[in-house]
């Protein structure tokens, strides 16, 4: 198994990506826009994925924050919230606005795993600062640490109810970035103890399943190298500080803030500490290129899979998802 997650072109598997990923056996998948047509067509593509694999619990990964970060959208699934709603309703009621996340989190699972999609990339638990670059904005639970993990821990805490594996990013914290690494790289030049509150929600949240880095530069812990690819970084600050043992996989290696070759930023992210690679794009030849530089996925890599994968291996609770969502929106309403 390479330690990779790659994406997928199209609605279906083309016959090149077939032959492709039988051969090369990827950690998981990521889907996007491009993937979600209907209700139908995405569980046919994600049993055409776990039959690929031969893996039951094989990761199959979306970015379905709510807000802005929704692949799948109306009219087909319902609208979900930013973070930001839950952030105003915690100003005035932060026991409903837990409450609220949980519902939230948990519906939003439903319709995930109604698809047979298993793994979210959220919550965020990047802690907003004034003057933030709009990648983050809205999307975060709040500027307050204990608030930003107590949001953070209840919408892990629904997802799992509902079937589906939480990944808490962009670690060490993405707060404080003043240009959006999607297409530069971002430098942070506050100090250690400055820092402090920005690992704060990670390290209340440390037993997470899974994590994802930040293409982030901070200057207090290493002034050369990006979080993503920093061994300083991913030993001593998530892995030490923070105390993070779970499944750790970089952002999406084909933002601008990094530079080489698609292989070049795997193989460097890999050595650095990433137990995983994130390769949203679905180019053959970068994909190719990857999977032919990089190894086998490590052991410490497999037990922090397994045991992430283990968390929901029961699948999801009963529940009503309509319920769940009157819940959420009757809270919301007190904001």
């Amino acid at each position: 198994m390479k330690p990779v997650i790659f994406g997928i072109a199209g609605l279906t598997l083309t016959a090149e990506e077939r032959a492709f990923f039988q051969d090369a056996d990827p950690l998981g998948y990521i889907l996007f826009r491009r993937n979600c047509g209907d209700r139908d067509q995405m569980r046919a593509l994600t049993d055409s994925l776990r039959d690929l694999s031969g893996r039951a619990d094989v990761p199959i990964l979306i970015d379905q924050e709510g807000g802005r970060v929704s692949r799948m959208q109306p009219p087909e699934w319902p609208e979900f919230p930013a973070g930001v709603a839950f952030d105003r309703l915690y100003e005035i009621g932060p026991i409903s606005a837990i409450e609220a996340a949980r519902a939230n989190g948990q519906a939003l699972a439903l319709m995930l795993a109604e698809v047979g999609v298993n793994v979210n990339c959220a919550p965020l638990l990047d802690v907003r600062q004034p003057e933030v670059t709009p990648a983050i904005g809205d999307r975060a639970f709040g500027g307050d640490p204990i608030r930003v993990a107590a949001l953070g821990q209840a919408m892990l805490e629904g997802m799992r109810r509902g079937g589906v594996v939480g990944v808490v990013k962009h670690m060490p914290g993405h707060g404080r970035a003043l240009v959006d690494s999607h297409y530069d790289l971002p430098r942070v030049s506050a100090d250690a103890a400055a820092l402090e509150s920005d690992i704060e929600p990670f390290a209340r949240l440390h037993d997470a399943p899974m994590a994802m880095t930040c293409h982030v530069v901070f200057d207090a812990w290493d002034a050369d190298r990006p979080a993503t690819l920093s061994p300083m970084v991913i030993s001593e600050i998530i892995r030490g500080r923070i105390g993070f043992d779970g499944l750790l996989m970089t952002d999406d290696i084909d933002m601008k803030a990094l530079s080489g070759t698609a292989g070049e930023k795997a193989s460097q992210a890999l050595a650095a500490g990433c137990d995983v690679v994130l390769d949203c794009w679905a180019r053959m030849e970068e994909m190719v290129e990857i999977a032919g530089l990089i190894g086998e996925a490590t052991p410490e890599c497999r037990v922090r899979l397994d045991r992430a994968m283990a968390s929901v291996a029961a699948g999801p609770e009963p529940a009503d998802a309509a319920a769940l969502l009157a819940k959420r929106d009757e809270l919301l309403k007190l904001a």
